[in-house]
């Protein structure tokens, strides 16, 4: 995950470009085989993604997630590049935003951030729409409490209601949790569901059980365990593909022409019938928040 355990432990972090990826190279999917992961470089698990180094973007997204910042420029809809820096610094900020003109930007956080993170962003020169439940939406928002409904949540659907207005939409979003949002065909966001992610999982059967070891999502995974290892990575794996599959064939049942995107920072593999999840998106979120801050255009 990003970013390593080294990384995350340590706190100092570099974002040396080590790896260029396209996009359409990030994801590997057919018809029954899903494969959602993102290739990584060397330097402690973060990676670039330029698509064209020579734009001159003007949006400026940054994401601040629970494990890693994501910030990322777009020149109009376009997604020109990503950087993943940390969380508590957004130390390579600055040299970022040296190499475009930017115009406008955003912020969404779903942590508190302290005095650097801060410090950062008031030296920007251009305006910044911090992201609340204030900010006005493209969707209309039926959450019951938006001011606890985390910014990343909101803007997946956003994202996802862009690239195909019009239609009833689950977004899945595999990160530090795993996140179920559904967003109508009238563009009203109806809420959603929130369960542990892949890595809380296989830390939560070990810290929470005497015995249980701390085991790997890489390593033989069968359809039932033959030994602990086995039987634990089974159960957080697979029982993550069925609670998938599962919501995806309720969904279904409720509303037939449902389309689903799957998204998120975790990297899993599953075997699946079902041939509803169409639309595996690593950027959906930031696409979403791109979206949110054009909408604002004007505001600022």
């Amino acid at each position: 995950m990003l970013p390593t355990a080294s990384a995350k432990k340590n706190r100092k972090m570099r974002c040396d470009p080590c790896l260029l990826l396209h996009l359409d190279k990030s994801l590997i999917f057919s018809d029954k085989k899903i494969t959602f992961g993102m290739m990584r470089g060397s330097n402690n698990g973060y990676i670039f993604v330029h698509l064209n180094e020579k734009s001159s973007a003007v949006n400026l997204i940054i994401d601040i997630g629970n494990t890693v910042a994501k910030i990322a420029a777009f020149d109009g809809k376009t997604l020109v590049e990503v950087l993943y820096d940390s969380n508590c610094t957004l130390e390579h900020l600055s040299s970022f935003c040296e190499r475009y003109s930017f115009e406008k930007a955003i912020v969404a956080t779903v942590i508190d951030v302290d005095g650097q993170v801060h410090e950062c962003l008031d030296k920007l020169s251009f305006p910044v729409l911090w992201l609340d439940e204030k900010t006005l939406l493209p969707v209309e928002n039926l959450y019951d409490t938006p001011h606890t409904l985390g910014y990343d949540r909101i803007a997946a659907v956003v994202g996802a209601n862009e690239q195909y207005p019009g239609r009833d939409i689950l977004v899945v979003d595999a990160g530090t949790c795993i996140t179920y949002e559904f967003i109508d065909a009238a563009a009203r966001y109806h809420g959603g569901n929130i369960s542990p992610g892949m890595q809380m999982r296989f830390k939560a059967l070990h810290q929470f059980t005497a015995r249980l070891p701390l085991v790997s999502a890489e390593g033989a995974l069968l359809p039932m365990g033959k030994d602990t290892d086995t039987a634990i990575r089974a159960g957080v794996l697979r029982g993550i593909e069925y609670e998938i599959a599962g919501y995806i064939k309720a969904m279904k049942y409720k509303y037939p022409e449902l389309l689903v995107f799957l998204t998120g920072g975790d990297d899993f593999s599953f075997d699946t019938n079902l041939k509803n999840i169409i639309f595996a998106d690593r950027f959906l979120v930031l696409k979403g928040l791109n979206r949110i801050l054009n909408y604002n255009n004007g505001k600022l």
